[in-house]
């Protein structure tokens, strides 16, 4: 039973690596937080990240694929959001760590 226990924890752990890891490149990072405060198209996350539509697609089926971000078809147009309030409430607690962080009156060094 114990090594089920570990065995599963290991798995849970690889995974939430994956996520971090996806979430650690700033391009993806940022179309998710594109679509943070409410779903946004396809276009919009390419024109708000300043890139292709292709590469813009690409980084968003990868987000998806990891449970990141959910799809929904609107006709001919795909809207992006977070994949449930989870996501969204790690991504603004960490907006607002990094916001603190970054504030002139916090004494904590940053990188």
């Amino acid at each position: 039973m114990a090594t089920r226990t570990r065995s599963a924890a290991r798995v849970r752990t690889v995974r939430m690596a994956r996520m971090f890891r996806l979430l650690g490149d700033p391009t993806r990072l940022s179309l998710v937080l594109g679509c943070l405060d409410a779903p946004r198209s396809v276009s919009e996350l390419a024109t708000l990240a300043g890139l292709s539509l292709p590469l813009t697609s690409h980084h968003l089926r990868l987000l998806r694929t990891a449970g990141l971000v959910e799809a929904e078809r609107d006709g001919r147009q795909v809207f992006y959001q977070p994949a449930d309030h989870h996501i969204r409430h790690m991504l603004s607690d960490i907006t607002r760590h990094a916001d603190q962080c970054l504030s002139p009156s916090t004494k904590r060094k940053t990188p």
